[in-house]
């Protein structure tokens, strides 16, 4: 394997390990204290918080890639083909990406089966029931909503990493507003967020690889190509 990529998500690993170990004994006090701030607060992270759904992201990649990807086969100018296949490569990067946090995270929910903070008086802040995430208020642990918005600004700081700050502002923006709305626990939310940015940093490893988008550098780290649609030299497929 290559070694970046088994430190990169050796350390993505381990720094979700961490964060959830150190957030689990004040979930239940930082769930219901988030959940009584004043109505103008709660009301506007209900507002912003659907944001983070996966089904807007998958679908409106998967119509790029498909509109993209056609309209390279019928362009008659190689400029026409080279933007078209630049664009459809990059909507399949997001999708890759994106599509990857959401089985990784439907599978944790399915096999964890954290009840969520509704069950809060019921069952407390750590209640597990394995293989109970059928149910959905059993479907706490990770955070898919994070986990959308990881991944979707995650990728997006792979290809802009000068704004690497603001794109995670917007991810835990949203990832916080999933504890507020009272859907989720903290530890739920970074999880969710770790698991996202882990997909976005996978598959850019993966297009590298390919020479899609990205490209290896000397220490074997995925870097935007210069030119996405292969410039000089260039031995894209």
């Amino acid at each position: 394997m290559n070694r970046p990529l088994a430190t990169s998500s050796l350390w993505l690993l381990v720094a979700t390990a961490l964060l959830v170990a150190a957030l689990l004994p004040f979930d239940g006090t930082i769930s219901q204290w988030a959940q009584g701030l004043p109505g103008g607060v709660v009301t506007f992270n209900e507002r912003i918080t659907d944001f983070g759904t996966f089904s807007w992201m998958i679908y409106g990649s998967g119509s790029i890639v498909i509109i993209a990807y056609i309209l390279n086969r019928v362009a008659s100018s190689e400029t026409w083909s080279s933007k078209t296949k630049t664009a459809w490569r990059l909507a399949l990067y997001f999708l890759v990406t994106i599509g990857s946090a959401s089985a990784v995270v439907h599978l944790a929910k399915l096999v964890i089966g954290r009840a969520r903070p509704e069950l809060f008086a019921e069952h407390g802040p750590h209640s597990i029931s394995f293989f109970a995430g059928h149910d959905w208020v059993f479907q706490s642990f990770p955070s898919g909503h994070s986990a959308a918005v990881g991944s979707f600004f995650g990728a997006f700081s792979m290809l802009a990493p000068r704004l690497r700050i603001l794109f995670a502002l917007g991810a835990l923006a949203i990832g916080i507003s999933r504890v507020v709305v009272g859907a989720h626990y903290p530890s739920d939310v970074a999880a969710g967020l770790l698991v996202g940015l882990w997909t976005a940093v996978m598959t850019a490893f993966l297009f590298a690889g390919r020479n899609w988008l990205f490209r290896l550098d000397d220490k074997g780290w995925p870097r935007l190509k210069s030119s996405t649609s292969g410039g000089a030299g260039s031995k894209e497929p």
